[in-house]
């Protein structure tokens, strides 16, 4: 593990190192490719460089920033959304039916209860990867961190818990 100052390290070192970690996580919370918005992480890492202590990795640090920055344009754009009054037509596209029908929430519950099972009937170390990679949104580094072993080994188990996953839950896909 490389343990560098973040104040020492150019902007194109920074994107180059980390520039996959931020657009992978972009995707995941905004569900698109978002060029702007990565403009804007690297130019809030870059401002902020002074900030950053060497108490925690630089990845998980940086992986913050991307995260926050996601949600925040997620809710500024929900919100420009709603602030725009258009023609009804328009607005009609946009409402959604708040109102769950009975059926529907039986069919997530059981659903939710379907994941659930899947989950808790993978071997407990594919279990522990799977929780702390898709729900508690830890990266690999953190993940090999918390349960002392490779990267590899995580990502291998990564890999093979959700192909279990995939396996078990086949009727719902």
């Amino acid at each position: 593990v490389v343990i560098y100052r973040i104040v020492n390290m150019d902007l194109k070192e920074i994107i180059s190192n980390h520039g996959s970690t931020v657009r992978n996580i972009i995707k995941r919370i905004t569900n698109e490719h978002n060029e702007d918005l990565e403009q804007e992480i690297y130019t809030k890492i870059w401002k902020n460089s002074d900030k950053y202590q060497e108490k925690g990795s630089i990845q998980a640090w940086i992986r913050t920033i991307s995260a926050n920055l996601s949600k925040d344009y997620l809710k500024s754009s929900q919100k420009k959304l709603s602030d725009n009054s258009t023609s009804d037509e328009t607005v009609l596209s946009f409402v959604q039916d708040s109102k769950d029908t009975p059926e529907s929430l039986l069919i997530k519950r059981e659903r939710q209860k379907m994941i659930s099972a899947a989950i808790n009937n993978l071997k407990p170390k594919f279990r522990e990867v799977i929780m702390l990679y898709e729900i508690e949104n830890q990266s690999y580094e953190d993940i090999s961190q918390k349960l002392k072993c490779p990267i590899g080994t995580v990502k291998s188990r990564l890999y093979n818990a959700k192909k279990e996953l995939a396996f078990a839950l086949q009727e719902l896909m």
